[in-house]
C-alpha cells in the first residue's frame, strides 16, 4: 500500500528541515519505504478534509491503506515498530529507544519552543527582555542532563535507533540560537545524525518543495 504523508506547501523555516515532516521523511528514509508526499497550505490546513484526519490542523499525517496518523512522534513509532531498523531487536533495548522517543518531545523539546515563542511572538512585550535569559537556562538545563548522559558515546543507547533521529531533530532546533554549539558532545552528535545518508535525502527533499530544486535522492 502506498504511503502518504503531507507537508507544508511553503514552510515557515525555507525548508532548513525544522518542519516536523522532516522527521517522518527521515523515518522512511532508514527504513527504506517509498512514500508519496500530499502538500498542503495553511489554509487547506484548516479545511473539513485536512481536519478529519488531524483534527488540530496541523501537518505532517500519516496515510496508508485505511490507516490515517497524526502526531510526529506516533508516526515514527508506527514506521519503527513495522519495519526494521530503528528499533533494536532485543525487547529491553526495544523500550529504552521508545522512552527516548518520548523524553525528545516531552522533556527536551518544549523549552525549546518556548523560546522559539519567545523570540518570535513575544518580541515586543515589555517583559521580553527579563524573560528570554529565564528561557534559556531551562534549556541549558535540560542540554546539561542530556550532555552527561550521552558523554562520548556515538548515540544515546547503542546502535543508532527512533530516539535519536527523534532527538537530534529537536536539537537541530537550536542551531540558530547558538545554545547547542554551547555543548561540543550533543553539537557533534547532531552532526553525526545531519551525516547519515537517509537524513540527506529526506533534507533535501524537503529543500525541494521550498525552493523547487528538484533533489538529487
Amino acid at each position: 500500500m502506498t504511503i502518504t504523508i503531507t507537508a507544508f506547501e511553503r514552510s515557515p523555516d525555507g525548508g532548513r528541515g525544522l518542519a516536523r515532516d522532516t522527521r517522518v521523511r527521515w523515518a522512511l528514509e532508514e527504513v527504506g519505504q517509498p512514500y508519496k508526499v500530499r502538500l498542503v497550505s495553511f489554509r487547506a490546513m484548516k479545511e473539513p478534509a485536512h481536519l478529519a484526519v488531524h483534527p488540530f490542523g496541523q501537518i505532517p499525517t500519516y496515510e496508508e491503506g485505511d490507516l490515517a496518523l497524526f502526531e510526529t512522534g506516533a508516526i515514527v513509532l508506527h514506521i519503527a515498530q513495522r519495519h526494521a531498523g530503528l528499533l533494536p531487536e532485543d525487547a529491553n533495548a526495544r523500550a529504552r529507544a521508545v522512552t527516548w522517543m518520548f523524553a525528545s518531545v516531552n522533556t527536551v523539546e518544549p523549552p525549546i519552543l518556548d523560546l522559539q515563542n519567545a523570540l518570535f511572538l513575544e518580541g515586543d512585550k515589555p517583559w521580553h527582555a527579563e524573560r528570554l535569559p529565564l528561557v534559556k537556562d531551562r534549556i541549558r538545563g535540560r542540554l546539561n542532563q542530556l550532555s552527561v548522559r550521552l558523554g562520548d558515546a556515538d548515540w544515546l543507547d547503542g546502535a543508532f535507533s527512533a530516539g535519536d533521529l527523534m532527538m537530534a531533530s529537536v536539537l537541530l532546533r537550536l542551531r540558530a540560537s547558538g545554545i547547542l554549539d554551547e555543548y561540543r558532545n550533543l553539537a557533534a552528535y547532531v552532526a553525526r545524525a545531519e551525516a547519515r545518508p537517509a537524513y540527506k535525502r529526506a533534507f533535501e527533499a524537503q529543500l525541494a518543495v521550498n525552493t523547487g530544486k528538484p533533489s538529487s535522492g
